[in-house]
């Protein structure tokens, strides 16, 4: 019998994928969107891609009553966290707005499942959790600590998630939660047919939208945010993943967590990365080769709350739940390319 998979902000850019992923895989899924900075469009084209149908939605998970209604009409095997606000700019701009959005939506959602019995979850973290790490690559026991209201979002919901499976033991609790923690690194790329990619509401906040925006000519010009940082050219550098090998990761994280013994608590945090740096000129150059689309761009000063160099050792995930990744640059600069020039004005 399938299993089904609940995905808060499943019509997102990672959440689309991964819903892919879950169809391709033999899981049913009900998927959980308010559409606040995703469209509809995705959940039409994941059926496309996949030759299925979803459940879909239109909600709030931080609206208990819904959360509720919707988790009694299926039989849920397990939750994917996806949803929440995401842009580190705009979260030092909005705290406020960064906090009561990701950790009460998340404390709502937490508390409905433990009402309905349901205790198995993938949370969609980052690696803004490390702050500006001393050394890299990063492994899962680097010292946590966030430079931005967005990572220190994920790093409180993190503390949340440990505090509630520490409870279990203290409570000898019948039902154990069983939690992985995903530490993204930076996903880029698309699903090979092109129908489903990144779609960012507005000025994307990410480098890879606004360059293949630029590139487009949808946009004139990329700002790169600062060359003074202590690195080969001295912008900043980031492990790029490919958008398909992290919904895969959460795959495998479902797997592994339904392998786990039914009377023991398990939180556990991976990091899904390629542990390989590439900076943004270096991003520019190899998009402008492999594509033969020219990026003009523009040197501006550092923005708040970034850190000059940031990439994986992923080799936990791959060790216990035989994950890696495996779609190179190239793969990820020609499919970020094959999505943005069939979709010039996204999912619109």
């Amino acid at each position: 019998m399938k299993k089904t998979i609940l995905v808060t902000g499943g019509a997102g850019y990672i959440g689309s994928h991964t819903c892919v992923e879950l169809l391709d895989n033999g899981f049913e899924v009900v998927i959980v969107d308010n559409l606040c900075n995703s469209k509809i469009e995705s959940i039409r084209r994941i059926e496309t891609i996949s030759g299925q149908s979803v459940k879909f939605h239109q909600a709030d998970i931080a609206d208990a009553e819904a959360l509720s209604s919707i988790f009694q009409q299926y039989n849920i095997d397990a939750v994917i966290h996806f949803a929440g606000l995401k842009a580190v700019g705009e979260s030092c701009q909005q705290p406020l707005h960064y906090y009561q959005n990701n950790i009460t939506g998340t404390l709502v959602l937490l508390e409905v499942m433990a009402a309905q019995g349901l205790t198995k979850l993938v949370f969609s973290s980052s690696a803004t959790v490390y702050g500006d790490p001393q050394t890299v690559p990063i492994t899962e026991s680097f010292p946590l600590q966030a430079t931005n209201p967005y990572g220190r979002t994920k790093l409180f919901i993190e503390e949340i998630l440990r505090d509630t499976s520490a409870a279990d033991g203290l409570n000898n609790s019948q039902n154990p939660w069983k939690i992985a923690i995903l530490r993204y690194f930076n996903p880029i790329g698309a699903h090979h047919s092109g129908l489903i990619g990144e779609d960012p509401n507005g000025i994307p906040n990410n480098l890879m939208p606004y360059l293949s925006q630029v590139a487009i000519g949808k946009l004139p010009i990329l700002s790169v945010f600062g060359n003074d940082y202590p690195t080969h050219d001295g912008t900043g550098v980031r492990d790029y993943i490919h958008v398909v090998d992290l919904a895969q990761g959460h795959i495998k994280a479902l797997q592994y967590l339904m392998k786990q013994s039914d009377d023991s608590s398990v939180c556990e945090a991976f990091n899904l990365g390629t542990g390989n740096g590439y900076s943004v000129l270096d991003m520019i150059n190899t998009f402008s080769a492999v594509t033969g689309q020219s990026v003009p761009y523009q040197i501006t000063p550092r923005r708040p709350g970034d850190v000059a160099a940031c990439y994986a050792d992923a080799k936990l995930a791959l060790e216990k739940m035989n994950w890696q990744a495996e779609r190179d640059l190239q793969q990820m600069m020609e499919a970020t390319w094959n999505w943005q020039s069939k979709n010039p004005e996204g999912y619109a």
